[in-house]
């Protein structure tokens, strides 16, 4: 999948893609190119996602034992591999949202109420 974005919606900071993977699964098991168009639906297209930087990070979750993955067809009648959380994935998004949430408050704190 490739987008370009502007550059101020840029760059994800180091295992935040790995956060969004885990939180897109909740929902159920996808595979790769339905958990990237997710993303950038969800985030209003502010976000997207690379092949280069998603299978990676899948194989990367996989190998955590946080997904498992298994072949399957998807709805363009091809062969995908469809990756479902885990319950220790699922223990691990609990940790990672909780950990994004203080750092993003940190911030805001920094930046102040008002971002202008």
């Amino acid at each position: 999948m490739r987008s370009k974005k502007p550059s101020e919606a840029g760059e994800i900071l180091q295992g935040t893609l790995d956060l969004l993977i885990l939180r897109t699964l909740v929902t159920g098991p996808s595979h790769g190119h339905t958990i990237a168009q997710s993303i950038e639906r969800t985030s209003e297209n502010a976000l997207g996602v690379e092949q280069g930087s998603l299978y990676p990070a899948l194989h990367r979750l996989e190998d955590r034992g946080w997904l498992q993955a298994e072949w399957g067809v998807s709805e363009n009648n091809r062969r995908a591999k469809f990756y479902r959380l885990t319950a220790k994935g699922r223990k691990e998004l609990n940790a990672a949202a909780g950990r994004w949430r203080k750092m993003t408050h940190a911030i805001g704190l920094i930046l102040g109420e008002s971002f202008e």
